[in-house]
């Protein structure tokens, strides 16, 4: 009996011990529980250690208060030119209040995805298929203020919704892959057109700039002739300004010299006939003679025939030595 009871003791105990382990909660960080009473709302523990009341108090939810990603299969949407595609989309949401979150909807996951649909569809089908292409930040933005005020009374903030993927029909496919082929075309083509315009426009350029260059060294070239030619004729006229002033300063030093001899008028008068013999230079056909030189010419026809007649005497005495 006492070996029973022992027993039974410790059984006793390992219970207590059991249940009283169990009844010690320890909440981790970025976690939250929520604890129901007799199956009805208690509270919600936060980080830390806890104590409930055993047979009595229970673990109802987990609530993991991270910011989580879900990936939402392809969707099936109309645009308004009735193009059917299908887009798939990512969402970024935070649980905020772990008691709606346990309490508001039976599904929280399964109602994003379906609102998340919905949503879609209503706004692509406000858009044609360019815009639904080229809308992606627009969407985006609708799209998370629609769900983020659905999703309030759940205890759930959507932070960021992205359109991870639109696949549009093959048939649109190939002809937006056409048409991107065709933009790239002309783009080359236009690319092309313009090196040629450049390439041409700078054979012009480097046409003009040698003509004009050519034209500046032709310039410069008559300039220098001009300038040579110039100090020719300034060196030319130099020298005969020069000579003129050697001949004036050589007839001033005659006359100087004439003015020093003090000659009487014969020699005068015969300078006279000299300069006057010097103006006519064979070239006249009428001569005026003053009466001064002709007095003058008297002179020289008596000093020519003395002369004649001394040299008669001279070769008759010649020859008579001779003979």
């Amino acid at each position: 009996m006492e070996t029973v009871g022992i027993i039974f003791l410790v059984f006793v105990i390992f219970l207590v011990v059991i249940i009283a382990l169990s009844c010690v909660k320890i909440v981790p960080q970025a976690s939250a529980y929520v604890i129901e009473r007799l199956g009805a709302y208690q509270g919600t523990w936060s980080v830390g250690i806890h104590f409930k009341v055993p047979f009595i108090d229970r673990v109802a939810r987990k609530v993991l208060l991270k910011e989580q990603v879900v990936d939402f299969a392809p969707q099936p949407v109309i645009t308004k030119d009735n193009v059917t595609m299908r887009i798939d989309t990512v969402v970024f949401y935070q649980i905020t209040d772990p008691k709606l979150f346990a309490y508001g909807v039976e599904n929280p996951i399964m109602a994003i995805e379906n609102l998340t649909a919905t949503t879609l569809r209503n706004i692509i089908g406000d858009l044609e298929l360019d815009q639904t292409l080229t809308s992606r930040e627009t969407i985006n933005t609708k799209m998370r203020a629609t769900l983020d005020t659905a999703t309030d009374p759940w205890g759930i903030k959507v932070n960021r919704v992205e359109l991870k993927n639109i696949i549009p029909p093959a048939a649109i496919q190939d002809a937006m892959e056409k048409q991107m082929k065709a933009e790239r075309e002309r783009r080359e083509a236009i690319l092309i057109a313009e090196g040629e315009k450049k390439s041409a426009i700078l054979r012009a350029e480097g046409k003009k700039e040698s003509l004009i260059l050519e034209a500046e060294a032709e310039k410069s070239a008559a300039i220098l002739r001009a300038e040579a030619k110039k100090e020719a004729t300034i060196k030319e006229a130099e020298g005969q300004a020069e000579a003129i002033l050697n001949i004036q300063k050589a007839n001033a030093n005659g006359l100087r010299f004439l003015k020093e001899a003090e000659p009487d008028n014969a020699v005068l008068q015969l300078k006279s006939l000299e300069a006057f013999g010097k103006a006519a230079n064979g070239k006249a056909t009428k001569i005026i003679i003053p009466s001064e030189i002709q007095g003058i010419a008297g002179l020289v026809k008596s000093l020519t025939e003395v002369g004649a007649s001394d040299e008669k005497e001279m070769i008759e005495d010649s020859v008579g030595k001779e003979s």
